[in-house]
């Protein structure tokens, strides 16, 4: 099945400064996962982490406060957004999970790619996103906006958003 990849259409300086991060940890698998959670401080498992999922269908973890595209060590990506965990006898379950990335502006549609990552690595998970974001710009001011309660009006100045996602070209 072909999915959508989406290249970062956020500010470049962002992307610039990302190039001195660290890309996000990979999670290939349960071992992975269990790995990467048994050394994570309880306090910070309690905060949502940033993740994408790469290309290849890994998920990727970062702290939240990183940014997606350090995370995808400025790659296109298949998902981007927050995931929060609760810990479990043998590991975590995905407690919230979103889509919400203004680097990337993922589509909700691309939640099946975010569900196989999650449960390569072995996670229970919900069914779909806990809370879905769906991006649009302006073709007239170019603001990101992001669209609520389906009205597509642009924020900043009242034009009308389109109704196709519109935030760069294709990966």
């Amino acid at each position: 099945m072909s999915r959508r990849r989406y290249r970062y259409v956020g500010p470049p300086e962002i992307a610039a400064a990302a190039t001195d991060q660290s890309t996000g940890r990979p999670m290939r698998s349960t071992t992975d996962f269990r790995a990467w959670v048994d050394r994570v401080d309880p306090r910070e498992l309690a905060e949502p982490f940033t993740y994408v999922v790469d290309v290849d269908g890994v998920l990727r973890l970062a702290p939240r406060h990183s940014e997606h595209v350090a995370c995808a060590g400025g790659g296109p990506v298949l998902a981007a957004g927050e995931v929060t965990f609760v810990r479990r006898t043998g590991g975590a379950a995905v407690v919230e999970v979103t889509n919400q990335s203004t680097g990337y502006c993922p589509e909700p549609s691309c939640w099946p790619a975010v569900a196989e990552a999650l449960d390569r690595a072995g996670l229970d998970r919900p069914g779909g996103f806990t809370a879905e974001f769906v991006f649009r710009c302006c073709p007239r001011c170019a603001e990101l906006n992001v669209v609520k309660e389906a009205v597509f009006v642009c924020a900043m100045c009242g034009d009308d958003l389109p109704a196709s996602w519109n935030l760069g070209a294709p990966a």
